[in-house]
């Protein structure tokens, strides 16, 4: 898979070359990317045929959408860097409503 560099999805692979399982008949037409891009997705990651499989809001604290299953490459101990990811993100979300309610 292709990551496009400084997104979300390529800082949570960290470097790695990943391979994700992709077994869905339905895509993104190609001819909305740009239409998608100028609505605010990032479009983040491509396979090798050159089709969108990741999307993400830049803006948001964590909104990384994926036409794949990460969950089908965690394991116990070892979980998807896309869903480790997800989970700091709430934690630090967390952390910060929670300084924020503290705060008033």
């Amino acid at each position: 898979m292709l990551l496009v560099p400084d997104t979300k999805a390529a800082a949570l692979y960290a470097g790695a070359d990943p391979i994700e399982d992709y077994r869905c008949n339905y895509g993104v037409d190609p001819r909305l990317h740009q239409t998608l891009e100028q609505a605010g997705l990032r479009l983040s990651g491509f396979g090798e045929d050159g089709e969108l499989r990741i999307a993400e809001i830049a803006a948001h604290p964590f909104f990384i959408a994926t036409l794949y299953l990460p969950q089908m490459r965690s394991a116990p101990g070892k979980p998807h860097p896309i869903l480790a990811g997800f989970a700091a993100a709430v934690r630090a979300e967390t952390a910060r409503a929670t300084a924020a309610d503290r705060r008033r």
